[in-house]
């Protein structure tokens, strides 16, 4: 196996997890899967022209949810609960939706259950696996989420063909419900604590906390944030043209290449599945380069920014060349390498906060939220100005090349300890 996961505790947490990104992948991407058949309800026609501001401030959600760290690290296991019935309450909600303000209220809530759930499932990886495994652990939970993003129109399809729409999300929403509910059952906040965790298996785990420091106490803000914001700096300007990918690829496949739908909606997926295969092996590439040269700045910063020197590589004559083969042989390469490099950047922040690693994930994936915000409308708006899709391509390239500078004050191998108390001292800016 790939992983440090030898132990059927510590398997059966990892399928838990591979399961709920597989599950909040399908309950983030099930409202557009459903978007067509949807727009056939009357109460929908007077909104049609409000769909993209819908979609704009729908973005805003997981952004503002982070706003529940400010005080103490997350609790994984009252999170991710918490959260799996937020995702199945309103999911089921969505299909009694019968205009645009409820519609927006919805998913307003559901967008703040997931803002949350990425930061808490980091914090229990960073228990539940090793130093040498937990790349592979990133890879594959987060390759699940990208599956579950492009099972959920198939899914969705098939059940309002066998249904209706509003019976979808009902359907998936019991589903979300049935994983919260496991979670609450199976999951424990300490391995050490599971019933069934063998010794072999508590070896291979982060050392134990006898002085109750981790997960206790407010997080150290003033020194938590200056060591990650290189990586929200990085982050930012990856997710910047990962956006890209989501949310104009098919629309520049047709226009740009003529390509008629069908054949733009196969090519597409095809380059979705690379991404997907390409969270994956990244994982597990960071953890060979850790354990082959036993140096964290390698296997996560110098990784990040080869993987984004290969991105760069693809986008140009991508870009440059407009001939479709060229195009899409760049495009596939440039979504491939931005993916491989999502597995050790989401790794280094349980290596620079070992202790506060929900809270250091929140910040960095904050900052790629903030780029899902800006970027779709900043392209659309430089595609607008100038009629090429060159020049906000160009710019992606640019803000890649500035990121690959930055990855090098990302520090893995100086991680941030726990500061020792002082009693009634102890303040949450630190």
């Amino acid at each position: 196996m790939p992983f440090a996961f030898s132990g059927r505790a510590t398997r059966n947490f990892l399928v838990l997890v591979v399961v709920m990104h597989f599950i909040l992948f399908i309950d983030r991407v099930n409202l557009a899967a459903a978007a067509s058949v949807i727009q056939q309800d009357p109460w929908s026609q007077q909104y049609r022209a409000r769909r993209r501001l819908l979609g704009l401030q729908l973005r805003l959600c997981p952004v503002s949810a982070d706003r529940r760290l400010v005080c103490r690290p997350l609790r994984a296991r009252r999170t991710l609960t918490v959260c799996g019935l937020t995702w199945s309450i309103t999911t089921i909600v969505t299909g009694a939706v019968t205009g645009l303000v409820s519609l927006f209220a919805v998913r307003l809530v559901l967008g703040m259950g997931e803002g949350a759930t990425l930061p808490a499932v980091t914090r229990a990886l960073s228990k539940w696996t090793s130093l040498a495994s937990r790349g592979a652990a990133v890879g594959i939970t987060h390759a699940a989420g990208r599956l579950g993003a492009g099972a959920s129109a198939p899914i969705v399809a098939l059940l309002i063909t066998w249904f209706s729409w509003r019976f979808s999300f009902v359907a998936l929403g019991v589903v979300s419900a049935s994983w919260a509910a496991a979670c609450w059952w199976f999951f424990h906040e300490d391995p050490r604590q599971h019933p069934r965790i063998t010794r072999a298996e508590l070896a291979e785990l982060p050392a134990a906390d006898p002085a109750g420091q981790i997960g206790s106490g407010p997080v150290p803000w003033r020194r938590l944030v200056p060591r990650v914001a290189p990586l929200m700096i990085v982050y930012f300007c990856q997710g910047w043209t990962g956006w890209l990918f989501v949310a104009w690829m098919p629309s520049l496949l047709q226009k740009n290449y003529g390509l008629d739908l069908k054949k733009s909606s196969f090519l597409y997926a095809a380059m979705l599945f690379c991404a997907m295969i390409a969270e994956f092996l990244g994982g597990v590439v960071t953890d060979y380069l850790l354990r082959r040269t036993r140096n964290l700045q390698v296997a996560r910063s110098r990784m990040i920014a080869a993987s984004w020197i290969l991105v760069v590589a693809g986008l140009v004559p991508a870009i440059l060349v407009h001939d479709v083969v060229v195009g899409l042989t760049g495009f596939t390469v440039a979504l491939f390498f931005l993916c491989f490099a999502i597995a050790p950047l989401w790794t280094a922040t349980m290596d620079i906060a070992p202790n506060f690693a929900g809270s250091s994930s929140a910040l960095m994936n904050a900052a790629g939220a903030v780029a899902g915000i800006l970027s779709p409308v900043a392209f659309g708006w430089l595609l607008d100005r100038t009629g090429s899709w060159t020049t906000p391509f160009g710019f992606s390239v640019g803000l890649l090349l500035f990121a690959i500078v930055m990855t090098w004050w990302i520090r893995p191998g100086r991680p941030m300890e726990t500061a020792p108390r002082l009693g009634r001292l102890a303040v949450a800016g630190e």
